[in-house]
């Protein structure tokens, strides 16, 4: 396992936790990930040899504590600027408390989040050879 690798391209979530926070709408989430997962998983096709699933998967789980912690911490800005998530954690088993729903839904999502990076990792591939370590 490439831990440093890992640490590194989590940077992306770090960035993407603060971008949705304060400049990109829920909305548009999707466009900017979908970039961002396949850097992720070409990457890890060019400087793994094995576990590539496995790296992808981590990485979806390091990019879901940055980006819950952001969540978090800067909750009114995050609220104030997402509306349609408001609604849905007030709808959710604690509605009084939505920082603690924010704790549990982030890794559910970052395992999912992992799997499609660990999938695109793996078609990646497919048709790049990994650099000499």
């Amino acid at each position: 396992m490439k831990i440093k690798l890992l640490l590194l391209l989590s940077l992306f979530g770090l960035g993407m936790a603060v971008a949705t926070v304060y400049l990109i709408p829920s909305d548009s989430d999707p466009v900017f990930w979908l970039p961002v997962f396949i850097i992720c998983a070409v990457v890890i096709a060019r400087e793994t040899a094995a576990k590539r699933f496995l790296h992808g998967l981590v990485l979806g789980l390091l990019n879901s504590f940055w980006i819950t912690i952001a969540h978090i911490l800067l909750f009114d800005q995050y609220i104030a600027n997402h509306i349609r998530e408001a609604e849905m954690l007030s709808m959710m088993p604690y509605p009084d408390s939505p920082r603690l729903m924010m704790l549990i839904t982030g890794p559910v999502i970052g395992l999912f989040s992992g799997i499609v990076i660990g999938l695109f990792a793996l078609v990646a591939s497919r048709f790049l050879t990994p650099r000499k370590s």
